[in-house]
């Protein structure tokens, strides 16, 4: 089911469920892998998030394309059987449940590492599995809370603010991911498995960027800065005529391009405004006088004229329009998926380009629950 990748060959036995783990193995099966998600009776939590097309969720659908479904109750031991029988075929497991969980099953890593040295295990959980908070449950909110990217995201005043993606579980994701291909390689040099141990709450620290290093440095606390950069000006969204337009001058040489465009050269030798750290300290002046000349006209103007000018800038497009950009079908980053409950789904494609593999413009659906059973079993030889 999987397409063909660098991942070829590789078998994954996931029993994550939601979204920091299925996004994981969704990018392990991107890259060939061949990833089989084992769920409980009742299915994965997701199956029942919205929006719904036919009775499906499209949420499920969206990052559990291409992978393969068998329901196992793991306290029944005929399935405890077969799910051993999988690990036998593995070359990875994956799951995102609470420290411990695994443990009161019999499976935990220091339980299977003696009787499938080969088997990398990979764990995706809220906090990790050392420290004193390993054993709390935790989903995306709280670990954006908790980590901080909260606290610098919105506007100075303003209420708080969600990142607009659950970037708590996405992180944790792309990071597994990461370890996960770093312990494959590991292993094909060395024989030698390794536990992944991926905690979200890590994954919003590592993630705060800037912000740990201005609070290390400065013992300032970040706070929102709505849509500017912390540390370079002119690097934020400007109102136009008719909506806004991003303008990232990240640059001396790029300033004085900017204001050049925009007409008014003397900005580039005024005092206040001459080197980064002093438009940085005059922020709201410059951004002042630079509105002042874009409000005369639009934002496609303005674009036209930076573009010309050499300066990086862009509009603040809609979902829909950033579908629409001529870029996104030139990256192939919408797919096309053929499912037999929804009927055509466009879902995001793969921003992981290799160029020694093909990228197609369909993928597999996803599967109902339990639908390869049959197929697994029989390649189990039960």
């Amino acid at each position: 089911m999987a397409p063909n990748g660098p991942l070829s060959g590789v078998t994954i036995v996931d029993l994550s469920r939601i979204l920091a783990g299925p996004y994981c193995t969704h990018l392990a099966a991107e890259l060939g892998a061949r990833v089989i998600k084992v769920e409980t009776p009742q299915g994965d939590d997701a199956r029942q998030y919205g929006p719904f097309k036919n009775g499906k969720s499209i949420y499920f659908a969206s990052i559990n394309r291409g992978k393969e479904s068998i329901a196992l109750d793991l306290k029944t031991k005929g399935d405890r059987d077969i799910f051993e029988r999988l690990l036998d075929k593995a070359d990875s497991i994956v799951e995102n449940f609470r420290p411990g969980t695994m443990e009161r099953l019999g499976y935990g890593w220091d339980t299977l590492h003696p009787r499938y040295p080969r088997l990398i295990y990979a764990a995706a959980s809220g906090f990790g599995h050392t420290g004193p908070y390993s054993h709390y449950p935790s989903y995306d909110m709280v670990v954006q809370g908790l980590g901080g990217i909260m606290s610098i995201t919105g506007t100075p005043g303003g209420n708080l603010v969600r990142v607009g993606t659950s970037v708590g579980d996405l992180a944790g994701g792309l990071y597994t991911t990461i370890a996960l291909n770093a312990a494959l390689y590991h292993r094909e040099r060395t024989g030698e498995a390794t536990k992944i141990d991926v905690a979200l709450f890590d994954c919003q620290l590592a993630l705060l960027e800037n912000a740990i290093m201005r609070y290390t440095t400065t013992g300032e606390i970040p706070g929102p800065m709505g849509a500017r950069h912390p540390s370079i000006t002119p690097f934020e969204a400007f109102a136009t005529k008719d909506g806004h337009i991003i303008i990232a001058a990240g640059n001396d040489g790029l300033y004085v391009k900017l204001v050049q465009a925009l007409g008014r050269p003397d900005l580039a030798d005024n005092p206040l405004f001459t080197t980064n750290p002093l438009r940085n300290q005059h922020q709201a002046a410059l951004k002042v006088e630079i509105e002042g000349v874009l409000k005369g006209g639009t934002t496609d103007h303005w674009i036209a004229v930076l573009e010309k000018a050499g300066v990086p800038c862009g509009p603040v497009n809609n979902v829909a329009q950033a579908l629409a950009h001529p870029q996104t079908e030139a990256r192939n980053m919408l797919v096309e998926v053929d499912d037999p409950v929804t009927g055509p789904l466009q879902l995001a494609g793969n921003p992981l380009k290799l160029s020694a593999f093909p990228d197609p413009h369909t993928r597999p659906p996803a599967p109902n629950l339990d639908a390869d059973r049959a197929k697994i079993l029989k390649e189990l030889g039960l």
